[in-house]
C-alpha cells in the first residue's frame, strides 16, 4: 500500500476557506502530503472560481500549492472510469465520488480523506475517512 493518503476535493477546498472551522484540520492533513487525481484539480479550479470567486492568479497559486503538497497526480483513464462504474453499481456511489474512490485505489492509498462518503468503509484496500468527525478508529 502507498503510505500517502488520497484527498477528495472537499478536504482541499476547506484548506482555502479561512472562514470555515474545518480549515485547520484540512491544512494539517494536507501539509503531510498525499495523492490526488486530475479530477480533484479540475474540481478545485471550478469551486475556487465559481463559488469562492478567487481571481485567476489566486487559483493558479492554489493549484501550484496543492501540486507541491500532492505531487502524485492520478490520471483519469478509461480503466479508471470502468473501475468507477463498478464501484458506483456495487456500493451506490454517484459517478464522481466513484471516480475519486477508483483513483485512490489505483494509487494504492490506504486512506481516502473525504467528507462526502461513508466514513470507515473499506473498498479494495482503501478506507474512507472523514477527518471532521470523531470515530472509534481515531482512538485506536
Amino acid at each position: 500500500m502507498n503510505g500517502k493518503p488520497f484527498f477528495d476535493t472537499n478536504l482541499i477546498i476547506y484548506a482555502f476557506r479561512e472562514d470555515d472551522p474545518r480549515c485547520e484540520v484540512a491544512r494539517v492533513l494536507l501539509a503531510t502530503g498525499g495523492v490526488i487525481s486530475v479530477q480533484v484539480l479540475n474540481e478545485l479550479v471550478a469551486v475556487l472560481r465559481r463559488k469562492l470567486n478567487f481571481h485567476w492568479d489566486d487559483v493558479l497559486a492554489a493549484v501550484d500549492a496543492v501540486r507541491t503538497l500532492c505531487p502524485t497526480i492520478v490520471p483519469i483513464t478509461a480503466a479508471t472510469h470502468e473501475a468507477a462504474l463498478k464501484i458506483a453499481v456495487r456500493y451506490g456511489y454517484q459517478i464522481y465520488d466513484a471516480l475519486i474512490i477508483a483513483a485512490a485505489i489505483e494509487a494504492k492509498s490506504k486512506t481516502l480523506y473525504s467528507e462526502d462518503m461513508q466514513d470507515g468503509q473499506e473498498i479494495e484496500g482503501t478506507t474512507i475517512c472523514n477527518p471532521f468527525i470523531k470515530s472509534s478508529r481515531a482512538s485506536s
